[in-house]
């Protein structure tokens, strides 16, 4: 039996009941939706872990031009700091955001600081992709690892050259939105399918026609979703009805797999025909014993040599003959089961059923 196999392949097999999940989990609202926001700045208060002036020559031109704003004049001098560090700094400005609001960012190292730690980010302004500001970013920062070096041994966890502030952020612009205004809406299935988008539409003109004696969805192509929302519907309760509606998704007959780290994912839909399947294991072990030939204790000439001497075994356990039938998912995996494979032998079986045409499934390698 294959033992091994619970626990590096993941099997999708539920109810229909089970199955069900709401609407808000596999769509989202289209134009509802974060936008990324990014700044330059500078990181204080380092414990000689910050960049190496000489090898990050922005660094300080930054920390040049930060004191000449605040009326301090350092041109012409040779600075030799090393607790400042130059970053980066992302964020993600959620919808509707309102200003004053905080949100967290991320920090991440640009020169060759070796940690973070015990840090303080500058004040530094946040644009988006249009060049506007929407957010300065501040504060002491967290960091989940650390970076121990001394003269001939370094201990180090995690990585200490990136963190986070939480609240961090202070969002300085609104992005302005209509969404109050809105009389259609669009949903956006998350993994587009025909039969999802189907099972949606049909979910929510049954909530439509139960509380508003209409139907209230539309589609669009396999993606998008259109909604109407009632004149005495405000928006924001009626998203959130549609939203909280339970359906199945269907979901394609697919099979990942993985060869590096030997997973493999197989869908509930997926099927075999019936095959007869053998698998052997050959196995080839090479041990080298290298033997020191040296010459006689009286003899007047000769040298002490190193002989290779190599043992090759090949070995190739007996194969079991076994009979796949994927009528469902429970008795394709107990057929795999019943070979006694490691991962690494399932997943060459199923290339080799997958060739063989009788893989009634999209076989996906990473």
């Amino acid at each position: 039996m294959l033992r091994v196999l619970c626990g590096l392949m993941l099997v999708l097999s539920v109810s229909a009941a089970e199955a069900a999940v709401r609407i808000k989990d596999i769509a989202s609202l289209k134009g509802v939706r974060e936008n990324q926001i990014v700044g330059y700045g500078l990181v204080i208060g380092l414990k000689g872990t910050g960049d190496t002036l000489r090898n990050a020559p922005f660094t300080e031109q930054s920390l040049q031009s930060m004191l000449d704003n605040m009326g301090i004049n350092i041109r012409g001098t040779q600075l030799r700091t090393r607790n400042v560090a130059a970053v980066m700094v992302t964020a993600d400005l959620p919808p509707f955001a309102a200003g004053g609001s905080r949100i967290d960012v991320a920090i991440s190292s640009m020169g060759d600081a070796s940690s973070l730690l015990g840090g303080t980010l500058v004040l530094t302004q946040l644009r988006g992709a249009d060049g506007e500001t929407y957010a300065v970013a501040q504060g002491a920062i967290a960091v989940g690892g650390y970076n121990i070096e001394g003269a001939a041994q370094t201990v180090s966890q995690g990585v200490a050259t990136a963190g986070r502030i939480p609240n961090g952020a202070l969002i300085e612009r609104e992005v302005k939105g209509n969404f109050s205004e809105m009389r259609s809406l669009t949903l956006e299935l998350k993994n587009p399918d025909y039969a999802t988008a189907t099972r949606i539409i049909d979910a929510v003109n049954a909530h439509g026609r139960g509380r508003y004696q209409a139907d209230i969805a539309f589609e669009r192509d396999y993606r998008t979703i259109l909604l109407q929302r009632p004149r005495n519907a405000p928006p924001v309760r009626f998203i959130a009805e549609i939203e909280e509606l339970l359906i199945e998704p269907d979901t394609p007959a697919r099979v990942v797999v993985d060869e590096r780290t030997g997973t493999v994912v197989i869908g509930r839909n997926v099927q075999i025909s019936t095959v007869a399947v053998t698998h052997g294991n050959l196995s080839v072990r090479i041990t080298e014993a290298p033997i020191v030939s040296q010459p006689n204790p009286f003899a007047r000439r000769g040298e002490t040599v190193v002989v290779p001497q190599t043992f090759i075994e090949a070995n190739e356990n007996g194969a079991k003959v076994a009979i796949l039938r994927g009528t469902d998912l429970q008795r394709l995996v107990r057929g795999l089961n019943q070979i006694g494979l490691k991962p690494q032998g399932i997943i060459a079986i199923l290339q080799a059923i997958k060739a063989a045409g009788a893989l009634q499934a999209e076989l996906v390698i990473q």
